[in-house]
């Protein structure tokens, strides 16, 4: 495959956009139903942010998606297996495993590495879930993203199958940002990214954090140890642990860039300035340590 074909391809490779009339049917279903059940789970200006916010991602990810097939092309053209892995229905079926595998690890980092939450923050700002917050995607993630797919190119798939069943992965979880959907069937939700599971992982209660970063399938979370089960006992409350109480499309987007700014400033080690970096959001050299492994670790020996 030439970089012209790849290009052109990218440019016909139109499923979310084929997807979004089916999004806002389906999040005006939505809006009549709450009504109907008299839950406010829509806020007229919180979804006017997410959709400003969807806007806003699709602009800035252009030019990244753009160096993201480049790279990909390059190095698929380089890749001793590109003869061998094509676009057999065994190699799609592969991929759909090693891509929800990819975005597993690339989500939980988000969560885990202070640089990569403060592009990802965005979608989680909102405190209401509802398939509207599904479209408030984080802005700055999308400089980092496509690095995390970058070894798929290297072992074969060709960056068409790659951005391809990237979509496929989005257009999957729109519908578990969603309050009116209860547990599913139980095999369903021991294998399958669920409204109940992603519930957890839009809420803000200790317990809650950092759990549930599945795509599509929530067997990462089960093996690598961050799954958390929906308890009736303890409704999520969504938002951040510190909300920012703000519909400004600038503030929302970039407000954890200028905290990790001004914490950077405020400490005189460069060991310290890293580490607000790179450790978990919450770590602070001079306050309390507000990373979630430590506020679970201390309500586990509260509940005790």
């Amino acid at each position: 495959m030439n970089f012209t074909k790849a290009f052109t391809e990218l440019q016909n490779d139109k499923l979310v956009m084929i997807a979004l009339p089916f999004f806002f049917l389906a999040i005006l279903i939505e809006y009549v139903w709450s009504l109907h059940l008299q839950r406010k789970i829509y806020e007229g200006k919180d979804f006017l942010t997410s959709m400003s916010m969807g806007i806003l991602t699709l602009v800035v990810e252009l030019i990244p998606k753009i160096l993201a097939l480049m790279a990909f092309w390059q190095l698929h053209r380089i890749s001793p297996l590109q003869d061998v892995v094509g676009r057999q229905w065994w190699a799609w079926v592969l991929l759909f495993f090693l891509e929800d595998f990819t975005y597993y690890w690339f989500h939980r980092l988000n969560h885990q590495i202070r640089i990569f939450w403060a592009g990802h923050v965005t979608h989680h700002s909102s405190e209401y879930l509802n398939l509207g917050t599904a479209l408030r995607q984080g802005v700055g993630e999308r400089l980092h993203k496509f690095f995390f797919w970058l070894w798929l190119a290297a072992i074969g798939f060709d960056p068409i199958m790659i951005f391809t069943m990237m979509s496929i992965s989005l257009i999957y979880q729109f519908w578990v940002h969603t309050e009116l959907v209860d547990k599913l069937p139980k095999w369903y939700e021991v294998v399958f990214n669920t409204p109940s599971h992603h519930r957890v992982h839009h809420a803000s209660n200790v317990e809650y954090l950092d759990c549930n970063h599945a795509g599509v399938l929530i067997i990462w979370d089960r093996m690598f140890g961050t799954f958390s089960p929906e308890q009736a006992s303890n409704r999520p409350i969504y938002g951040l642990t510190n909300n920012i109480h703000t519909h400004h499309v600038g503030r929302v987007a970039t407000h954890e860039y200028s905290s990790i700014w001004n914490d950077f400033r405020r400490a005189s080690k460069w060991s310290d300035k890293l580490k607000y970096l790179f450790w978990a959001p919450g770590w602070s050299h001079d306050g309390p340590d507000k990373r979630a492994k430590v506020m679970r670790q201390h309500a586990s020996v509260t509940d005790v």
